[in-house]
């Protein structure tokens, strides 16, 4: 007899996931799953809960009640390095590049957690060390030109535009090998050029078989980009679904728009 196993393609679940701080509830209950290889947006409203939700997949909050499981594994009491570890990466709202370096040394400072040359073996300038040098700058300069960014190289990062310090703050986070990208409103504070050159990044990371997770408010790029949106309002789930069910869904309309989705109202 064959069975069919559903679950099988689920890379990230929350279940019924509550934060408390003191008496405030900033996530009621939150249950959804994230599938492999797929886009999946959360959405909703200023105050909604969607940063905390990241916070706690990611270990810089613990959950007051609920699990979250990633490709099985079971998050809670984890550290954030711990779960980075299992392929869990994560950017956040404000640009957090090393304004300092170089575009090219931001990268390399991203791949050498994957080095494996000994602290000793550095010092003392082993052949081994060289070779890995060698390899972690060619994937550097791969992960630039995948980016877009392999004209700035030897630019300094705070020189970049905007936008740019943006795509390179992903480019970062890729140089760590995520399995699982959460993206917290990548978009914000770009113009529409520059928006519409990172959802071409979005596309591009997705063809690469990476999960991604998605808070964002700009909802031209949450629909063009999404195969799966969850809404969040006042820290619960209100709906789930492709982009098309959800633009048209009255709970969403009610929460962006006011009573009953009337603009008028």
């Amino acid at each position: 007899m064959t069975t069919c196993d559903n679950t099988s393609n689920i890379a990230l679940s929350t279940e019924n996931v509550a934060v408390h701080f003191g008496g405030l509830v900033a996530i009621s209950d939150m249950s959804f799953t994230a599938k492999e290889g797929e886009v999946t947006s959360l959405i909703g409203p200023n105050g909604a809960g969607k940063t905390t939700a990241f916070n706690v997949i990611t270990g810089f909050l613990e959950p007051t009640m609920g699990t979250i499981r990633y490709r099985g594994e079971l998050l809670n009491d984890r550290k954030p390095h711990e779960i980075a570890a299992l392929g869990v990466v994560r950017t956040f709202q404000k640009t957090s590049v090393f304004g300092g370096c170089t575009v090219f040394d931001n990268i390399l400072i991203g791949l050498h957690r994957q080095g494996k040359a000994s602290p000793l073996q550095i010092v003392f300038g082993l052949g081994s060390v060289k070779k890995e040098e060698r390899l972690l700058r060619e994937q550097a300069k791969g992960i630039l030109e995948f980016s877009s960014l392999l004209n700035r190289a030897e630019e300094m990062a705070s020189d970049l535009p905007y936008g740019e310090q943006r795509l390179l703050e992903v480019a970062v986070a890729l140089a760590t090998n995520p399995t699982l990208l959460l993206l917290d409103e990548p978009v914000s504070g770009m113009n529409p050029s520059e928006t519409e050159s990172f959802m071409e990044m979005v596309a591009k990371i997705k063809a690469r078989g990476t999960t991604i997770l998605l808070v964002e408010h700009d909802m031209r790029m949450v629909m063009g980009v999404s195969d799966h949106i969850v809404v969040l309002n006042q820290g619960g789930i209100i709906a789930k679904g492709t982009p098309k069910e959800i633009q048209n869904h009255p709970e969403v309309l009610r929460a962006y728009l006011g009573r009953g989705g009337d603009k008028n109202a």
